[in-house]
């Protein structure tokens, strides 16, 4: 059961703190069998000290325009996992202005440095890490938060909600998602956030996201969020909780390549057929 063909949350080293190259991460999910690989780098303040530059996010705006659909035998995505940064749900690089390119050429039409980098993706995933603008928020503000963030044109995945620690209100979320047709992710780097802990906080987090969109009817993803090849297509800690509360596997978008393109094109997001 909960066979999973697909990793739609991955990083490479121009993450930072990450350590694979792109083709190192398609060869090990050749390896482990899978259908498709999404790589998904950060677009975040936290990797440069003057984040304003779209030099700094080149190698995430050229991919489309690079890498091969198909590749070792798997069909390649490329997104990345974009900060939201504010209780609008508004998202990392939304409010830097861009009116040049990468070799200092004017645009014809100023844009924005998110716009830029990600108009030619498949999709983005939208994920809190620095917490610090939350700090006063109330959980109807958080949780709006999320559904606004998954309200934007390019995002189609909510990258581990319960890994956050946020008081939010997972069902909300999960209802707003299936009324958008879009998706909650519980991914297996979360589990291991609980190391030293006794509690086993951001398992049980995730397990709470998990009964939350069973009882909705939210599609979710499953993902590693591997930041190195080795762990690649590796969903062990995920399936157990999967198992524990029965989750129906046909709310897995990415239990396939098919369901996982078909729930793409039906969010809006991209049409890949």
């Amino acid at each position: 059961m909960y066979d999973i063909k697909c990793d739609t949350h991955t990083h490479t080293l121009f993450s930072r703190h990450a350590y694979s190259t792109i083709q190192e991460n398609i060869k090990e999910a050749s390896d482990m069998g899978l259908e498709l690989l999404v790589s998904t780098d950060h677009f975040s303040a936290m990797l440069w000290p003057d984040y304003d530059c779209s030099k700094h996010y080149q190698y995430l705006f050229t991919s489309p325009m690079t890498w091969p659909r198909e590749w070792m035998g798997v069909t390649l995505l490329s997104g990345c996992e974009a900060d939201i940064v504010g209780l609008d749900g508004s998202l990392f690089g939304q409010d830097i202005p861009l009116d040049c390119s990468i070799v200092g050429d004017p645009f014809k039409n100023p844009t924005t440095l998110y716009e830029h980098t990600t108009k030619n993706m498949d999709y983005v995933i939208a994920s809190v890490h620095g917490k610090a603008f939350v700090k006063d928020a109330s959980p109807v503000q958080m949780t709006d938060m999320y559904i606004k963030a998954l309200q934007q044109e390019k995002v189609f995945i909510l990258g581990h909600i319960g890994r956050s620690g946020l008081d939010v209100d997972f069902r909300a979320i999960a209802s707003a998602a299936k009324e958008m047709n879009k998706l909650i992710e519980v991914n297996e780097h979360s589990f291991s956030f609980d190391g030293g802990r006794t509690d086993n906080f951001s398992r049980n987090r995730c397990k709470q996201v998990l009964e939350a969109c069973a009882e909705t009817g939210c599609h979710i993803s499953v993902a590693t969020d591997a930041h190195i090849s080795c762990l690649i297509g590796k969903f062990d800690e995920t399936r157990k909780l999967l198992e524990e509360v029965h989750f129906p596997e046909e709310l897995i978008a990415s239990r396939n390549k098919k369901t996982f393109l078909e729930a793409l094109k039906l969010s809006g997001v991209k049409d890949l057929y």
